[in-house]
C-alpha cells in the first residue's frame, strides 16, 4: 500500500442493503475533505475509479468510493439492475454516511461522477446545500444526444430485448439481460465503435459484469440530469472528452454553460480515453487543482 494514504473496507446501508465502500484516507490525523465517487453505467469501484481515488489520497483528500446496490461487492438481490431512483438514493446515503465519520471533514464534501455518474452528481449538486464542489466528467446530460449515438440496427436489434425484459417483470425479477457494452449495431445498451477502450479498464478478477436487464435502455429516455444544471449553486467542473462517442460534447457543453459557477475544461480524447494514459494524468492534476482552490 502506498506509504502516503491508507484504504479501508468501509459498509453503509441504502434502503436496508448493504453497500462496500473504499475509504481512502491520507496518513496524518488531520480532518480533510471527503470525495464521495461511484463508477459510471454497470461500473464497479475498481474500473479506474480507485486510480483517481489513490491521486486524491496523495494530495491530501479522502475519498469515499463505493458500489451501487445489486453491483460490484455490494449486495442485493436484483444484480446488475440499472435503477436512477435508487442509484441517486445510495449517493445519498453514502454521502450521509460519511459525513459522521469523525476522521474527514463533514463540512468539505466533494463530489466526484463519471459518465452516468456524471449525470448523477449534476442531480445530486443541484439538490443538496452541503456540496461544497463537483467534478463531473464526461457526464450523461441529455437523453435525445446519447440516443442520437445509438446505432438504428443496435436499436432495432435491442428492442425485442426490451419487450421481452418487461413482459418478465409479470412474474417477479427474472430480467432479460443485454450486454452493457459491444461493437456498433451489435445489441448492446452501449454499442459504440470504441467498446474495446472500455473492455480496457476491468483488472483481472474485477466483479464487473458485462450486461444488464434490457429494461435499462429506459432509464435514459426519463432522466435528463442536464435539466438541472441551472440550479447548481456550487463550483462544478465538467470534464467534456471531445471525441465521445457516447454522450456528444456540443450537448454536454450547451449544459454545462448553464451552471452559475461553471469550470468547463475540453480533452481531446474519447469517452473512454479519460480513465487512462496521459489524458488521465492531465485529466486529474486539473482536478486536483480544481478542488484545491475550493476548498481554500
Amino acid at each position: 500500500m502506498n506509504n502516503q494514504f491508507r484504504r479501508e473496507d468501509v459498509h453503509f446501508y441504502s434502503s436496508g442493503t448493504k453497500c462496500s465502500a473504499w475509504l481512502y484516507l491520507p496518513d496524518g490525523n488531520k480532518k480533510c475533505p471527503v470525495i464521495v465517487m461511484a463508477h459510471g453505467l454497470g461500473g464497479v469501484r475498481e474500473m479506474r475509479l480507485d486510480a483517481y481515488a489513490e491521486r486524491f489520497a496523495v494530495a491530501g483528500y479522502a475519498c469515499f468510493l463505493f458500489d451501487y446496490r445489486n453491483f460490484g461487492a455490494s449486495e442485493g438481490n436484483k444484480r446488475q439492475w440499472i435503477n436512477v431512483k435508487q442509484q441517486l438514493a445510495d449517493w445519498n446515503s453514502a454521502i450521509d454516511f460519511i459525513k459522521k465519520d469523525d476522521r474527514v471533514d463533514g463540512s468539505k464534501i466533494l463530489l466526484f461522477g463519471s459518465s452516468f455518474s456524471g449525470g448523477h452528481v449534476i442531480t445530486l449538486s443541484s439538490k443538496r446545500k452541503d456540496i461544497l464542489a463537483t467534478i463531473s466528467q464526461c457526464p450523461y446530460t441529455n437523453t435525445l444526444a446519447s440516443m442520437r449515438t445509438l446505432s438504428p440496427v443496435s436499436f432495432l436489434k435491442a428492442f425485442p430485448f426490451v419487450i421481452a425484459d418487461l413482459l418478465s417483470c409479470l412474474t417477479g425479477y427474472h430480467p432479460v439481460m443485454l450486454k452493457l457494452v459491444d461493437e456498433r449495431e451489435k445489441a448492446a445498451i452501449m454499442a459504440v465503435p470504441d467498446y474495446k477502450a472500455h473492455l480496457e479498464l476491468i483488472p483481472e478478477n474485477s466483479n464487473f459484469v458485462n450486461k444488464a436487464p434490457a429494461r435499462t435502455l429506459l432509464e435514459f429516455v426519463k432522466y435528463s440530469p442536464g435539466r438541472y444544471t441551472k440550479d447548481i449553486e456550487s463550483p462544478i467542473y465538467y470534464a467534456v472528452c471531445l471525441k465521445d462517442t457516447l454522450v456528444p460534447a456540443e450537448a454536454t457543453i450547451k449544459c454545462a454553460k448553464r451552471s452559475k459557477k461553471a469550470t468547463i475544461k475540453e480533452y481531446n480524447c474519447g469517452h473512454f480515453d479519460i480513465y487512462l494514459g496521459d489524458y488521465f494524468e492531465k485529466a486529474i492534476a486539473d482536478y486536483i487543482d480544481f478542488f484545491d482552490k475550493k476548498i481554500k
